[in-house]
């Protein structure tokens, strides 16, 4: 059974990992819990968000999508740190709103502001 999304991975260049964790650090507003050479972890919200330096970083085959309350104010934050836009905030459907950036180093990350979506619910 599929519990929820625990871990979204993004690919950095080795030279990269140094810059991406300073990015990401500002990003989730914090530091990683797990920083080593080969893998550096943040924990956001009860999920953890990855950094692995190994492989091309790039739009892949998956977007992840990360709750936010205020979709306008994050995409904004996220422009504001060196992201840039790749899918402008829509409404995907009934009030559910859904934005794509792209991080400095060539990743996507989604956002949503799901007014629908209970965290605490466990089915």
């Amino acid at each position: 059974m599929i519990l929820g999304l625990r871990t979204c991975i993004f690919r950095v260049r080795p030279d990269q990992l140094d810059a991406a964790k300073a990015w990401y650090t500002q990003v989730v507003g914090g530091p990683p819990y797990f920083d080593q050479p080969f893998y550096v972890g943040f924990q956001v919200g009860g999920f953890e968000l990855g950094l692995h330096p190994e492989g091309e970083p790039g739009p892949g085959g998956t977007l992840v999508l990360w709750g936010t309350a205020d979709i306008a104010a994050e995409v904004t934050r996220f422009v504001g740190l060196g992201a840039t836009v790749v899918g402008a905030v829509q409404d995907v459907g009934e009030g559910i709103l859904a934005a794509t950036v792209a991080d400095p180093f060539g990743n996507q990350v989604g956002l949503i502001q799901n007014p629908h979506f209970d965290p605490t619910a466990v089915k």
